[in-house]
């Protein structure tokens, strides 16, 4: 099942919370020349988006009409909580020894108190989720991001951020898991779910889309990278 839901739009929905929607327009001749494949990402972007419009994002729509808001909450943690193995991986190789520290408790707390993660009890206890994957990790050791791509079925990236990818999948259950239709249903759990809780922040695109979500994930992944810490153009 296509992955681009949980990739691109998350990242986009990041993105709004942190810089707003102003500095988007001012990026596009910046973001233009970090993307010499555009020739061949836009036609991808393209398939990605009709399997996108006419697949997950209706499916995503029918899961969340039905389900209650409790449970979707509740599977919604679990996913996350299984994010954090990741999360404390990277903080350990980028050297955030406390924000490691704080990946340890909230997979302590959560997997315990909160039925594998169904509660996030240790965001009630000032354990504040961090985001944090391979990608930011090579980044912080100071590997340029490289040229934008768009992989087909999973979205936005860069090639920096392609190679991260496969480091990252080994923190996640997947490949430990035996039972493929078991393997399968829950990938797709997680797809779906995912995409349910960002339907929302989808509404602010506008303009080319294809400009708008390079725009934002670039910006985005910069972000990361250096913690926000990024200078201001304007």
């Amino acid at each position: 099942m296509h992955v681009i839901g949980a990739r691109w739009i998350a990242r986009l929905g990041g993105l709004m919370a942190l810089v707003g929607l102003s500095l988007l327009p001012a990026m596009s001749q910046a973001a233009s020349e970090e993307d010499p494949w555009e020739s061949f990402n836009r036609p991808i972007f393209r398939f990605n988006d009709t399997v996108d419009t006419y697949a997950l994002k209706p499916i995503a729509q029918g899961y969340r009409a039905v389900t209650p808001q409790f449970l979707e909450d509740g599977v919604h943690n679990v996913f996350g909580n299984i994010g954090d193995v990741g999360n404390l991986a990277n903080n350990l190789l980028q050297g955030k020894l406390h924000n490691a520290g704080v990946d340890t408790g909230r997979l302590i707390f959560n997997t315990t108190f909160g039925v594998l993660g169904f509660f996030d009890v240790a965001k009630h206890m000032g354990l504040r989720k961090n985001d944090e994957d391979f990608g930011q990790t090579l980044g912080v050791w100071g590997l340029n991001s490289g040229p934008y791509l768009v992989i087909p079925l999973l979205g936005p990236s860069t090639v920096r951020d392609a190679t991260g990818r496969v480091p990252d999948s080994f923190l996640t259950l997947y490949p430990y898991m035996d039972h493929v239709p078991t393997r399968n249903v829950t990938r797709g759990v997680q797809v779906v779910d995912t995409r349910a809780n960002l339907l929302q922040a989808e509404r602010l695109v506008s303009g080319d889309k294809y400009i708008f979500i390079r725009n934002a994930y670039l910006q985005s992944r910069e972000f990361k990278v250096k913690d926000g810490q990024v200078e201001d153009d304007f």
